[in-house]
């Protein structure tokens, strides 16, 4: 039992992890056939809400603290970069690069999530242990890694060619319309970098403020389901403000239902409450080190079944990013294992003085 408990996070983290890869796999298909992104996020996270609302009352009205003005802030906040404006920040960065490079600024959140735990004292190293080394190696490792997989994309692993459809040549284009469609491109190209630079910070900035939630209030549900409240309410505004048709608000065709309830009943709800947990439970960093998961478990749904194209970089990279957060892993357990090594050392001291006690009164 003590072992099942152990492994609980890991196997949540995975389910987790399972789950945003069909999340992802929905969002693609319906993003192509042209819904807008601010209607899908204020759509996701509404339902969320709608799902969880009651639920956490229920669950948790007996043990749930005081919701101070403080606490609200906190979550406040945390909706704004951890469901709103983030998901804007990446979907724009996926519109105007590739769901590819995207996945490389993600590979990255464990690294950065790290080094931004260490001034709030949320992560120690020390470099005289090897749990230590291992997590400033492992930190390394996988910015080495994320930076492969986003600068060299090698030759394509697989022959697609009899599933696409002869397309006929287009004439080509004059020397300046060639030109001004490079400078566009160009200006998306860093408009999407900028906003995935963003999103990455935010995102890894969401496990570090999680952390301090989970302290001021433990109760994963309810602060879920505000959290997500928030961020349908921000959604929302940011939507109308940018995009004026209101017929885009308008859900069309089976797929769109089907992937907004769940992406807001699944990945919205219960994988941010199973990340909230595991962040409680085992840290920002350790529930951070998953991220990249989704991008491998994506590629091996994607690659037989949609028949999406693989690149050697993409494979080299990922393979580094893995043995870098295996590296990271392994330094995380080291650590817990000499805390509670350390932590079993007063009570063997306890128990030795009671014994004392004991032997003296006989």
């Amino acid at each position: 039992m003590k072992n099942f408990y152990e492994w609980k996070p890991f196997l949540v983290m995975i389910a987790i992890d399972l789950s945003l890869t069909m999340v992802n796999i929905l969002l693609k298909q319906v993003l192509e056939k042209g819904m807008d992104h601010m209607v899908f996020i204020t759509y996701r996270l509404s339902i969320s809400t709608i799902f969880l609302a009651p639920i956490s009352y229920f669950r948790e009205r007996n043990g749930r603290p005081p919701l101070t003005f403080q606490i609200l802030c906190y979550i406040f906040f945390s909706a704004i970069i951890g469901a709103s404006v983030t998901q804007y920040f990446f979907l724009l960065g996926i519109q105007y690069t590739s769901a590819t490079f995207a996945c490389a600024f993600v590979n990255m959140v464990p690294a950065i999530t790290f080094i931004m735990a260490l001034p709030f004292g949320l992560e120690t190293v020390d470099i005289k242990c090897k749990s230590g080394k291992a997590k400033i190696v492992g930190t390394f490792v996988c910015i080495g890694g994320a930076l492969l997989l986003t600068l060299y994309k090698g030759k394509p692993l697989f022959d697609y060619s009899q599933y696409e459809s002869a397309v006929p040549p287009v004439a080509m284009k004059s020397a300046m319309e060639q030109a001004s469609s490079s400078g566009r491109v160009t200006e998306k190209w860093t408009i999407g970098v900028t906003a995935l630079v963003m999103g990455t910070l935010f995102w890894s900035s969401w496990f570090i403020l999680q952390s301090k939630i989970s302290k001021k209030y433990p109760c994963q549900y309810s602060s879920t389901a505000i959290m997500t409240f928030f961020g349908a309410m921000q959604s929302a505004v940011l939507g109308l403000s940018t995009g004026r048709n209101l017929s885009t608000w308008i859900l069309k065709g089976k797929i769109q239902i089907i992937t907004v309830l769940y992406s807001g009943i699944v990945g919205s709800s219960m994988c941010y409450v199973g990340m909230s947990w595991c962040v409680k439970k085992r840290g920002p960093v350790f529930t951070a080190a998953f991220s990249p998961l989704v991008q491998i478990m994506s590629a091996m749904i994607d690659i037989p079944f949609l028949h999406e194209q693989l690149h050697l970089g993409s494979v080299m990279g990922s393979m580094v990013v893995m043995m870098g957060l295996y590296i990271l892993l392994w330094g995380k357990s080291k650590d817990m294992q000499l805390q509670s090594e350390n932590d079993d050392v007063p009570k063997l001291g306890q128990q030795d003085e009671v014994t004392k006690e004991q032997e003296m009164q006989v």
